[in-house]
């Protein structure tokens, strides 16, 4: 086995990278159970308002922006492993909680969800610390021209996670009871913890922070806050890293934003039954993992060459979002005549290229700039994406609801979200692609404003007023 230049770490095969794709998978599992089964039972056997799970689902999405932080444990610590192994604890401890609570509100109502709302908080503190420290430990041990293929490898074994978890789970919770419902999720919770200790066992290898100059090789330059604001200010300072932030964001709020309304879309203008804007649903998937494996394979070597580079693949595949959101534009004008699976189809590829090139991407960039800072770097992308699903989902539908009011037509309010969502990729596109103003080559004879006063370094400034 290779060895990962002067870090003398040993760099990771096919073999670890689907042991770590095992802790996502269970990842996946654990979490489509709370966000899928219990808002199912909440709604239906409980009759409690739709806007409950919303509102737990936007909860465990806003616990997330606590990524940069447990990056920086990690990164301080030198050891990704014990922050992989204790977040899949708390999510399976936030899970039973959450599956307690559900059965709790049968009869103390207010009690149970008073518990619902301490279950999802552990839940996005599990998957933030377990997530984020997954991935830096991909990024830091993947060789960077097999990044990609690790990336797809790792999500591809999520979305099993998910299709086993919900096939498997569903036939052991019917007829359903609130004990079988906590036991089932008990169950689920106590393999995903066993399957993520020995996945993980021996894997990592001792602590290399001190050897890496993290801020484990030195005392600390002040109190426990004051040493990671100051981590999370060098990582920010990083033109790339920043630019990258805002283009998680931008890409990933575009990417949330459609997923609760298309569903709709095809019922309302284009009258499928539930069964069918469900089958649409898995056909959009299916483009996903299409376009998953398609950039996977691109990012690999073809006859000694590579076939486009990570930001081109990131800009090609938001470009393909665009260019599909604009043909559900044409969709809700032409209405039923239009070819919408297949159209529908073509946006899963999209999204699919550009999210694991992105990924990518973000492993890569993950290694450059300061040392020792991979996992803040990886938590603040971590915490953009969080956040954009978190918006994602209420800018979404509250953008179809304002443009039924504002508009005559539902078809042309459709078009409308659909159109706004197209525009989101593109800005997502030109930000994945162009150079981070830190980059970009000075012309000859041309006078620059000094650093200090350049509008990006000014709206900086004004941020960090906001964050701090």
């Amino acid at each position: 086995m290779g060895h990962s230049g002067n870090r003398g770490n040993a760099t990771f095969g096919i073999v670890q990278v689907l042991r770590l794709g095992l802790v996502q998978a269970c990842l996946g599992g654990l979490v489509v159970l709370m966000t899928s089964t219990l808002n199912r039972v909440m709604v239906v056997e409980l009759a409690l308002p739709a806007l409950l799970p919303g509102v737990l689902v936007a909860l465990h999405y806003a616990v997330q922006i606590s990524r940069p932080r447990m990056g920086w444990g990690s990164d301080v610590g030198g050891r990704r492993t014990p922050w992989i192994v204790g977040g899949m604890a708390v999510l399976a401890a936030g899970a039973v909680l959450a599956s307690a609570s559900v059965a709790w509100m049968e009869t103390q109502r207010a009690a149970g969800v008073a518990l619902a709302f301490v279950a999802f908080v552990l839940i996005g503190l599990g998957v933030a610390a377990c997530g984020t420290t997954l991935l830096v430990l991909l990024a830091k041990r993947v060789p960077a021209q097999r990044r990609g293929a690790a990336a797809t490898t790792v999500w591809v074994m999520m979305i099993l996670g998910f299709a086993v978890t919900a096939g498997t789970a569903g036939r052991f919770l019917d007829p359903y009871s609130p004990a079988r419902l906590l036991a089932v999720t008990g169950v689920v919770a106590a393999i995903a913890v066993v399957v993520t200790w020995l996945a993980t066992w021996r894997l990592e290898g001792p602590a290399t922070g001190t050897a890496e100059g993290s801020p484990a090789a030195a005392p600390a330059p002040g109190p426990d806050r004051g040493a990671f604001i100051a981590a999370l200010r060098e990582v920010w300072a990083d033109p790339p890293a920043r630019r990258f932030t805002l283009f998680i964001f931008v890409s990933m709020l575009a990417y949330s934003a459609q997923d609760l309304i298309l569903e709709p879309f095809a019922g309302s203008l284009f009258g499928f039954t539930p069964g069918q804007s469900t089958q649409l649903s898995g056909v959009q998937h299916g483009g996903v993992l299409l376009g998953m494996l398609a950039a996977a394979a691109a990012g690999g070597r073809w006859r000694g060459r590579a076939l486009g580079s990570l930001p081109a693949w990131t800009a090609g595949g938001c470009i393909a979002s665009c260019v599909a959101l604009g043909g559900l534009v044409l969709a809700a004008v032409a209405g039923p005549g239009y070819p919408l699976q297949a159209n529908v189809f073509l946006l899963g590829v999209a999204n699919g290229a550009f999210a694991v090139s992105a990924i990518g991407s973000m492993m890569r960039l993950a290694g450059e700039g300061p040392p020792s800072r991979e996992g803040v770097r990886i938590g603040l992308w971590g915490a953009a994406q969080a956040i954009a699903f978190a918006l994602g989902g209420l800018v979404g539908t509250g953008a179809s609801d304002l443009a039924h009011q504002l508009l005559s037509s539902p078809a042309m309010a459709y078009a409308a979200v659909f159109g706004a969502e197209s525009l989101l990729f593109l800005w997502a596109a030109w930000l994945a692609f162009s150079p981070a103003p830190g980059n970009r080559p000075r012309r000859p004879g041309r006078r620059h404003a000094a650093p200090d006063r350049e509008p990006a370094v000014v709206l900086d400034h004004a941020v960090w007023r906001v964050v701090q």
